[in-house]
């Protein structure tokens, strides 16, 4: 192998190779003032699409990874191999940051070892771990129940132990506030803190006075991650509003998923009512502007350099 075909070859890979991502972005990220913001993807074709909306992080959701993939609800049916699947696609086609929702770490803190690992080297930059009991539900449903503070502790110690870098962050999540009251949240994730995760998410604030609790226990100790979910517990705000606040992220994990839900519904009740998408072109890509998002004539351009024939 030539040197020239050798320097183009690394090139031709470096989007597509899992190590090639930089998983120190998203930390350094989280230390500036200004908010991160991570909309919710299922695919790479979200993420290659929010890449080039301009954003620098992605959240793939369990949530929505569940209504996609399984076209069921998100109570606990996804396994770690359909998430690092997911992983995986988004990775080859990206370099975007990386959170994955890994809801419980599918069992006990052996099984959270184990998800970390694959996670990362599927080029996850953080990951998400929650104290529902397993199967666990989404968070915004009511009828969730948690396992002990303990053992939760326990298992966010497995995932800091397993991690092959320390740049990939362990974001420690707890569910309590619905269940338990706010007071026990913060009691938890005051001990989540201690067990050193790199940021915190406590889900289902549901007013300002809940916010302001958290922030005067942890604003400035630790990154704290906010969750936009429309029609869910917490209030909506904008990203500013949030970053005003203290939030060093925002995610809006289900949001994608709801508006093409919205819009695939009126597709197939026009084409089944005439038989036709003419009155639907007005909303969707032709073929050659699809072709233009998915980056097909550089591909194609890429693959002659390689025919020898």
């Amino acid at each position: 192998m030539t040197r020239q075909h050798n320097v183009s070859h690394q090139a031709s890979h470096q989007a597509s190779s899992p190590l090639a991502h930089q998983p120190a972005q998203l930390k350094q990220h989280l230390n500036d003032s200004r908010i991160v913001v991570a909309p919710g993807v299922f695919d790479a074709l979200g993420a290659s699409l929010a890449e080039q909306a301009g954003f620098d992080t992605v959240y793939l959701s369990g949530a929505s990874l569940a209504y996609t993939q399984l076209g069921r609800p998100d109570i606990g049916l996804l396994s770690i191999t359909e998430i690092c699947t997911a992983m995986s696609h988004i990775r080859e086609r990206t370099q975007l940051s990386v959170v994955v929702d890994c809801d419980t770490g599918f069992g006990n803190a052996m099984n959270v070892m184990r998800s970390v690992r694959l996670l990362e080297r599927a080029g996850a930059n953080a990951i998400q771990l929650e104290d529902q009991t397993y199967p666990k539900r989404c968070g915004h449903l009511r009828g969730k129940t948690l396992v002990s503070k303990g053992e939760m502790v326990g298992k966010l110690h497995a995932a800091l132990d397993a991690r092959e870098s320390d740049s990939t962050l362990i974001i420690g999540r707890t569910d309590a506030l619905g269940v338990e009251g706010t007071d026990s949240a913060i009691e938890r994730a005051q001990a989540y803190y201690e067990a050193g995760v790199d940021m915190l998410f406590i889900e289902g604030i549901r007013s300002d006075e809940d916010i302001g609790k958290i922030m005067a226990q942890f604003k400035g100790k630790v990154p704290i991650m906010a969750n936009m979910v429309e029609g869910g517990d917490t209030p909506l705000k904008n990203a500013k509003a949030l970053e005003a606040l203290g939030f060093s992220m925002v995610i809006f994990p289900g949001a994608l998923v709801r508006a093409i839900t919205h819009m695939a519904s009126r597709f197939f009740a026009t084409l089944k009512e005439d038989g036709t998408t003419d009155a639907f072109r007005g909303q969707m890509l032709d073929f050659k502007q699809l072709n233009d998002y998915l980056g097909t004539q550089a591909m194609l351009e890429l693959g002659e350099q390689y025919d020898n024939r």
